[in-house]
């Protein structure tokens, strides 16, 4: 019997200290492999480059420049009407593109565009690197419209180009963290304050000024009301909070899993951009900027000075944030597609929303000598053009998410040095326990052959 519970606990010691191999080798190599990157390349950062870039097109002016955005190496590209300008732009650090028509000519052609009588589903935006406006018609766009809206495209100059649209351009309505109303679902997008009061930024398609926002399905946990809302013509509105407060971690917003991102300031992204947008139907998702000041006839209206991205998204993402480096950069109106086969989304951007209304965004305040844990990857990543190695921004937990589960915690790159303990020690009890076995069967390997030679 006093065998038998020897052997069980030899076969119990062996298997715990082959686990704890197991367990501390995984703690290692998930790790490390969470570390981020060193990158050999100084990093460019993508509001650095689209400030300097903002700040030339400012300074040179609308008759001699026709935009910027970020170049493949992450630096500001410049497009130039002459040589001369050129040689500016490249004294001050940035490449020059010498293009035919300047910024007034891409302004009066958009000029020309919004007189024409308005088309259901279609759309044009400024896309400065090929030096042309893009007129677009979605599905619903008839043969006769399309026609009509060709000619006048036409009629403006070649720099105007058409190209027809699968989908539909409609809102997406619903988002990251889900808020409820008797006229639907939306998404909170920023929180952002005006000093006495918080309130919720989103899309103004969401609801009129008046409605009530719920969190919950039941309608018993109420969040606020709608105060102030442009759609259509611009798409943003603001839900100010019940209790007047938007409580702790507020400057977070979330991707999932009851992780987020921290949201330290807000920016205007360049064209090139690599962005990132979270919505509660597709997760994180990432992508380009493609143009700026787009203009959208959605059925309900005309919505102008959009962000056009290639950053897919579906019903049900409507409302929620885009951002980059931790910079809030837009939230999500509405577009075509999906996140199977791809599509266009636009944005309204976040510095207009916040000038129009007179408010500021509440933003994260690290820990005291935190440097910020590696900041997530996106999900089902459509694309990627990435200048540097641009990421969401700084991890953060979201308040009163679930405890992070264990594998989050064993994974952490804090645990490198644990692991290596525990594989140490589980090789340690390992060894012994083989030792001890051996040393066992010397003993009985000796009492039984001198019980035989005697």
């Amino acid at each position: 019997m006093r065998h038998a519970r020897r052997r069980v606990v030899r076969r119990v010691t062996r298997l715990a200290a082959v686990g704890g191999i197991l367990l501390g080798g995984t703690m290692v190599t998930r790790a490390v492999a969470s570390e981020p990157p060193a990158s050999a390349v100084p990093r460019i950062y993508a509001q650095e480059a689209e400030q300097t870039g903002a700040d030339l097109v400012a300074r040179l002016g609308a008759a001699r420049t026709a935009g910027t955005w970020i170049g493949a190496d992450g630096k500001p590209v410049v497009a130039v009407t002459d040589a001369r300008t050129a040689a500016e732009v490249k004294k001050a650090g940035a490449e020059a593109k010498v293009v035919r028509h300047s910024m007034e000519d891409l302004k009066s052609a958009a000029k020309t565009l919004r007189s024409a009588p308005r088309v259901a589903g279609t759309a044009w935006s400024m896309d400065y690197r090929t030096n042309q406006i893009v007129v677009q018609g979605d599905s619903t766009v008839s043969a006769a419209d399309w026609s009509a809206m060709t000619k006048v495209a036409d009629g403006i100059g070649t720099f105007v180009r058409t190209e027809r649209t699968s989908g539909t351009f409609t809102p997406f309505l619903n988002g990251a963290l889900p808020i409820l109303s008797t006229g639907g679902r939306c998404s909170a997008g920023f929180n952002v304050t005006n000093g006495q009061s918080d309130f919720i930024l989103t899309a103004g398609h969401c609801g009129p000024t008046g409605s009530t926002w719920f969190a919950d399905t039941g309608g018993t946990n109420q969040l606020g009301r709608t105060v102030a809302q442009n759609f259509p013509g611009k798409d943003y509105s603001l839900v100010q909070y019940a209790n007047g407060k938007a409580g702790d971690g507020a400057g977070v917003v979330s991707i999932g899993d009851g992780k987020g991102v921290q949201i330290t300031g807000a920016g205007v992204p360049a064209i090139g951009q690599r962005v990132f947008r979270s919505g509660s139907t597709s997760g994180l998702r990432d992508g380009e900027v493609t143009a700026v000041d787009s203009t959208v006839n959605y059925p309900e209206g005309t919505v102008t000075g959009l962000i056009e991205t290639n950053v897919c998204a579906e019903p049900g993402d409507s409302g929620g944030p885009m951002f980059s480096e931790g910079i809030a950069l837009g939230i999500t109106s509405g577009g075509s597609g999906d996140c199977k086969q791809g599509g266009t989304t636009f944005f309204q951007p976040v510095t207009q929303a916040l000038s129009d209304l007179g408010v500021r965004l509440i933003v994260a305040t690290p820990a005291a000598g935190a440097n910020g844990s590696p900041s997530p990857a996106p999900t089902g990543t459509q694309s990627a053009s990435a200048p540097g190695s641009t990421s969401p921004g700084s991890s953060a937990p979201v308040t009163g998410a679930a405890g992070e589960p264990l594998l989050t915690r064993l994974t952490d790159t804090r645990n490198v040095g644990p692991g290596l303990l525990v594989v140490g020690g589980s090789m340690i009890a390992l060894v012994a326990t083989r030792y001890i076995r051996a040393e066992q069967d010397r003993k009985a390997y000796q009492r039984y052959y001198s019980a035989t030679w005697s």
